[in-house]
């Protein structure tokens, strides 16, 4: 099995299970690192990284030439969750090898999220890889794809498009408001009502700079319990002129029957603020807001239709973006895969260096011992270091020509295109050239009779 074929992914994600099946396998922050040492200690894992978060429950693992680490991570899941088996069957997927590869990308990509370009699930991904850096269960394989894996999502976020534009309705107003404001910083939000959506769309403003949110609604208590949530300030309902002429920035989602936004409120609204921009977004089905409001001088109405279409033309340019972006993602891919195949060559590569080194160093040894013992000449030292070097070169080339000259001849000729590709020789072809025998053991008899 190569370093490659060692790779395995396990787990379930939002393609192959819905929420109650995704939480039977899901794990706490603070339970991660214990899990790791676990499947790090019983299994035949070398390598692990676990990711646990609302979307996907997946480990990334590096497993020892034998065994079946994907079948023994996927029990050890389950039991560890105390799921039934028959829950999980249809939802648990395994990946080995390059498909692992590719999907760890793709995830840091954010090209396999629900929302295609997503940000967060980068950030969760380096968390779950710091953890496992803490306990020792990312090893040198699983932190070289993790660190390119990053590099790969960087290259995504800044040659494509995937992550530009709102992809849900909350944040849209964030998008709107900036489209009005150019920025958010130091402006206010008046959040009208206590719907869901509302809520949301109130973090996200807040989130990007917005310096003060103020809730109100018809239930004082409704509006003090929201505030609290999203670190606001509650007032009055009767305070809603006031509060409008103050605001930059109005979320509505009362689910009154009436609109409670009207065009003669707005109209005194407007002057008392002198006509400065408005942004009314209107998440509310029913409507909070008369269209006629949109007429006048200063305010930028949108309703949840609105909403709706940019979301769906951001979708839009995400899906285009997703192609270049898997293109890259598959570049990259190709890299850290080349670096894989190299890893299965570096014991030889070692073997190789030490090997050589050994030799070097034995004759330079007996060398030294000579300079040390006798009072040579400037001609005597120049033959000495011509004899070690001489030395050198035949224990080095001894096995090699051996073995090409015992090969038969067809097996010879492959091994000897192998030795002109690995030394860069280009030998003249001579038939009747034939080589003198190896002076090796001659010069060693030599070299201990000078000594």
């Amino acid at each position: 099995m190569t370093v490659a074929n060692r790779l395995f992914v396990v787990g379930l994600s939002w393609r192959t299970a819905e929420v109650a099946v995704r939480e039977k396998l899901a794990f706490r922050e603070d339970e991660i690192a214990l899990v790791l040492q676990a499947m790090t200690s019983k299994l035949q894992v070398a390598e692990a990284i676990l990711i646990s978060t609302c979307n996907r429950v997946e480990v990334y693992g590096v497993a020892p030439p034998q065994g079946e680490a994907a079948a023994a991570v996927r029990a050890f899941l389950i039991d560890n969750r105390g799921a039934k088996p028959a829950d999980l069957a249809g939802a648990l997927y395994s990946h080995v090898g390059p498909d692992a590869v590719r999907h760890v990308f793709r995830v840091a990509s954010a090209l396999d999220s629900l929302v295609v370009g997503e940000a967060q699930i980068l950030g969760q991904l380096k968390a779950a890889y710091a953890i496992a850096g803490k306990v020792g269960a990312a090893g040198p394989v699983l932190s070289r794809a993790l660190e390119r894996a990053f590099g790969a999502a960087k290259r995504v976020r800044t040659e494509t498009a995937i992550a530009r534009g709102a992809a849900n309705v909350s944040s849209v107003a964030v998008e709107l408001a900036k489209r009005v404001f150019g920025e958010l910083r130091g402006k206010h939000v008046l959040v009208v009502g206590a719907g869901k959506m509302s809520t949301l769309a109130a973090r996200h403003l807040y989130a990007s700079g917005a310096a003060r949110i103020v809730v109100t609604n018809r239930s004082p208590e409704k509006a003090e319990a929201l505030a609290a949530e999203i670190d606001a300030i509650a007032k009055p309902w009767s305070e809603l002129d006031a509060l409008l002429a103050e605001a930059d920035v109005v979320i509505s989602s009362t689910g009154a029957r009436e609109p409670i936004l009207t065009r003669a409120l707005f109209k005194k609204v407007m002057k008392a603020r002198r006509w400065r921009p408005l942004v009314v977004i209107d998440i509310a089905v029913p409507r909070d807001a008369e269209p006629q409001i949109g007429d006048l001088d200063g305010v930028y109405l949108y309703n949840i239709d609105d909403l709706d279409k940019v979301v769906r033309a951001n979708l839009a340019e995400r899906a285009k973006a997703a192609e270049q972006a898997t293109k890259i993602v598959e570049h990259e891919v190709g890299n850290f895969e080349r670096w894989l195949r190299t890893q299965g060559v570096v014991p030889t590569i070692r073997a190789l260096r030490d090997h050589f080194a050994t030799i070097a160093q034995a004759e330079l040894a007996k060398a030294h011992d000579q300079l040390a013992r006798k009072d040579l000449t400037r001609d005597e030292q120049r033959a000495l270091l011509d004899r070690v070097v001489q030395l050198v070169v035949n224990k080095l080339l001894h096995t090699p020509t051996s073995v090409l000259r015992g090969s038969e001849p067809d097996e010879a000729t492959l091994r000897a295109a192998i030795a002109c590709e690995l030394f860069a020789l280009a030998p003249a072809e001579a038939a009747s050239e034939v080589e003198p025998p190896e002076q090796e053991d001659e010069e060693e008899e030599a070299e201990k009779a000078r000594a």
